[in-house]
């Protein structure tokens, strides 16, 4: 069930209760979380936090905590499947779902008493109406069955024509009902068919606190990184970003206009988020500008530095903009003040004859006291690099959520510029698999889509075991696939890519994205064409990631896999 009022219907009924926060693994979710938190201290509610990095995860996490807990609070996970089916909860127990994934699962949406959506209800969900794909079983099936033993001492002629007015009729219903069966398949199928991504979560909780006055600059932040993190990992469309940062912008602007009278003496310790029209550099501001220009994935692709040409005409650009090249190779911060100043014009000069006309986007960007500048990117990238962070063997995934968890707040810069060095190493490792799989031909078209495996010895293959690596690292290999091939078609192509996941366990991760367009819609058709293929041909899979174009795979059954995706697509 949709809730309309997420103050009196979530809020006041878990804030005298002790409540399990089931939080999944994305940077969303945690800013989300981020923001609960917060409430949930001012109202001193007590909350056991449990991070989720899966179906499997969020099934156990529920049968360890169900003795003790009524309220369950899911953050970015459960709205896309029947929860009551999975988990098979007590009758008391309640759930209330924040979550951006849809299509959002019609029974969870019908069920009136334990399943509380905090879903934004002007997306476009579609969702069915309720007498389309629901009915009584019985409805109208009683109606004739009882007579033929009534009748039994009627004369046999009157009898039998008493039957075939029932037996009629009875065909009749039989065959409205599977005329009715089979539009219902048909509306389901066409509502299923494609996942992709809702309002964010963090704008969600944001919304309640500043509905409830207790919502804070860092709340707001928070809010914002959220909505960036859609907008860097690929998951809603430019015109749906861009309508959200006008919604933050708006409240950006009412909290900097409230705190102009406090912070006319700017301190050391404040905080000042502003609206920026800034590059799509990444982490430009703590890298060199050539390094962040090289392993930007808008430069990287525009100007194909994987090949000769592209290292030409790079150094052609940075000849054009007139900066010294110790400049642009040296820190950031230790940039000439002259050259800083006007930086951002003179690049959007030269990105323009460049071919590069949308160098600039919408964001916003934080200043902690006086030195400390991040854009909200930069915050996305460091966090998400914390999360799956594959640099100390023994760390848990539940280790490196509370890592990222903590480097959200302005009191852990520490954890943060660790977060930012870990996301340049990722970056520059996305950026030599993706040139050395366009220079080695590893992306091949099988028909219906590309295919790419990264083979077990790669380097930084570890790395593209986790699923949000993988999945920028397919996005970033699409992008430059297109502007290095020649073949139209091709170009309209979706990509899957495979990597090693476990290689004792002989499993590899595979990752469907949609193709590649600015126009596209980012509904992505692979979850339910993964599900297909793999029971048509009995692989061994496991669909365990709240993404269903995420699944994980037998290495021996990899081929019989595909050849049945090949197959189902054509």
């Amino acid at each position: 069930m949709f809730i309309t009022d997420i103050r009196k219907d979530f809020y006041e009924v878990v804030a005298n209760q002790r409540v399990a926060l089931l939080v999944a693994s994305d940077i969303d979710a945690l800013c989300a979380c981020k923001i609960l938190q917060v409430l949930f201290h001012c109202d001193q509610v007590q909350y056991t936090l449990v991070p989720v990095t899966g179906w499997q995860d969020l099934s156990t996490a529920f049968l360890e905590h169900r003795e003790q807990f009524r309220y369950f609070v899911l953050i970015n996970c459960g709205a896309n499947v029947d929860l009551l089916e999975m988990m098979q909860p007590d009758d008391d127990s309640v759930f209330f779902i924040c979550d951006t994934h849809r299509p959002v699962d019609v029974v969870n949406v019908y069920n009136d008493s334990q399943i509380k959506l905090l879903i934004k209800q002007d997306d476009d969900l579609g969702v069915p109406s309720y007498d389309d794909i629901f009915r009584d079983e019985d409805e109208g099936e009683g109606g004739d069955s009882g007579n033929e033993s009534e009748e039994g001492s009627e004369p046999s002629g009157k009898r039998r024509r008493f039957d075939e007015g029932a037996v009629e009729r009875r065909i009749e219903r039989r065959r409205a009902k599977m005329e009715w069966e089979g539009r219902r398949r048909e509306i389901l199928f066409d509502y299923e068919q494609y996942e992709y991504h809702g309002t964010s979560a963090s704008m969600m909780f944001f919304e309640l606190a500043w509905v409830l006055t207790k919502d804070t600059k860092d709340m707001l932040w928070w809010a914002v990184i959220g909505l960036t993190d859609q907008w860097v990992h690929d998951k809603i469309t430019h015109m749906k970003y861009v309508t959200d940062i006008a919604t933050m912008q708006r409240h950006v602007s009412r909290h900097n206009h409230r705190n102009e009278d406090e912070e006319n003496s700017l301190s050391i310790d404040c905080m000042r988020i502003s609206f920026e029209y800034d590059l799509r550099l990444t982490l430009y501001q703590h890298w060199s500008l050539y390094e962040s220009i090289c392993n930007s994935c808008y430069t990287s692709c525009n100007f194909k530095l994987w090949t000769l040409n592209g290292q030409k005409k790079l150094q052609e650009f940075l000849a054009d903009m007139g900066l010294p090249l110790k400049q642009v190779r040296q820190k950031f911060h230790s940039m000439d003040m002259s050259i800083k100043e006007n930086l951002r014009d003179v690049i959007e000069e030269s990105s323009n004859k460049y071919g590069m006309k949308d160098i600039r986007i919408q964001t916003f960007g934080v200043h902690f006291g006086f030195k400390n500048r991040f854009l909200a990117s930069d915050m996305v990238h460091a966090t998400a690099a914390l999360l799956e962070s594959t640099a100390e063997k023994d760390e848990s995934a539940g280790d490196n959520f509370i890592k990222a968890l903590d480097s959200l707040s302005r009191s852990n810069l520490d954890r943060l510029h660790s977060g930012i060095d870990l996301a340049k190493k990722k970056l520059m490792a996305i950026q030599q698999t993706v040139a050395s799989c366009i220079c080695t031909n590893l992306i091949v078209s099988q028909g219906p889509f590309l295919y790419c495996y990264l083979m077990e010895g790669t380097p930084d293959v570890k790395l593209f075991s986790k699923p949000m690596a993988l999945t920028l690292l397919c996005k970033y290999l699409l992008k430059a696939f297109v502007q290095s091939t020649r073949n139209k078609r091709c170009k309209l192509l979706p990509l899957i890519m495979a990597a090693p996941k476990d290689v004792e366990k002989g499993s590899v991760i595979v990752v469907g994205i949609p193709p590649e367009s600015e126009t596209s819609d980012k509904k992505n058709f692979f979850g339910r064409a993964f599900e297909k293929a793999a029971e048509s041909t009995s692989s061994r899979t496991l669909h365990d990631n709240f993404d269903t174009s995420i699944i994980e795979l037998k290495t021996e059954d990899r081929s019989k896999f595909l050849d049945a995706l090949i197959t189902l697509l054509s």
